[in-house]
């Protein structure tokens, strides 16, 4: 049985100077806001011997999901599934410590979500129904929350991308029922709410220029892969979104 904290968390404590709980996540927001996720956990690690109050555990997962992002490729699979499911156990923990709160189930969703990525078509359906679920209890009470907005579209364009044997499999899980609702224009609308909420942030609108071109809308997918050169990182992976966006640019090229 899964523990509900990992041991190895609480284990693995770097040698900090002795700090208050309040300090350490201080040090490591600053340091998650300067894009060091990695340096941020270790901070937050720190602090878990002094207590597990919501705002340590949701951060500490979504430090842990920014890390396992970053781990690319094949050869780092194992290492990158078990941060994710570290995070998921945070997410987890976050939202039994605050069942009303959107930190908890937007930090499942994302670890889940980014998760999936990495994997084929069948297993990314199996995390299907629970990443939808969690970003929409956080959209039910913030309409406005940019990172959930994102998700839900993004879902909506993953099932919409899955193949017809892949679909065929994925209504045991889902039911037909619940994937009927996926569609191109929900994909387009929760992505579009997404850069409204948060225009500057760059993997907004790379997805949401993503799913114009699934559906021709080239006119509209270029207008948001050509903003995306003239913005500031605002995510670890933001120099890698940039070279997707310039890539994709030159793919519609004269469409």
């Amino acid at each position: 049985m899964k523990p509900s904290i990992p041991i190895l968390a609480l284990c693995l404590v770097p040698s900090l100077s002795a700090q208050t709980m309040e300090e350490y996540i201080a040090r490591g927001d600053s340091l998650y806001d300067a894009l060091n996720p990695a340096e941020a956990l270790e901070r937050y690690r720190a602090a878990l011997p002094l207590g597990h109050p919501y705002e340590l555990l949701w951060k500490f997962a979504r430090a842990q999901t920014d890390v396992a992002k970053q781990l690319q490729g094949n050869e780092h699979r194992e290492l990158r599934d078990s941060l994710y499911w570290v995070a998921q156990i945070y997410a987890e923990a976050a939202i039994r410590a605050d069942s009303q709160g959107v930190h908890g189930p937007y930090e499942l969703s994302k670890a889940l979500g980014e998760l999936s990525r990495t994997r084929g078509g069948r297993e990314r359906v199996r995390f299907g129904r629970v990443i939808y679920d969690n970003a929409a209890s956080v959209i039910a009470r913030d309409p406005d929350h940019d990172g959930a907005l994102h998700i839900l579209g993004a879902w909506h364009a993953e099932i919409k991308r899955l193949s017809g044997l892949t679909r065929f499999f994925a209504r045991s899980f889902l039911g037909a029922d619940f994937m009927s609702i996926a569609s191109w224009d929900s994909a387009a609308i929760y992505l579009e709410r997404s850069v409204a909420s948060k225009p500057e942030y760059i993997f907004h609108r790379l997805e949401l220029a993503e799913i114009y071109i699934d559906m021709e809308r080239f006119s509209d997918a270029r207008e948001q892969l050509e903003l995306i050169a003239r913005l500031s990182y605002n995510d670890v992976l933001d120099a890698s979104h940039q070279e997707r966006a310039a890539a994709l640019l030159e793919e519609i090229n004269g469409r």
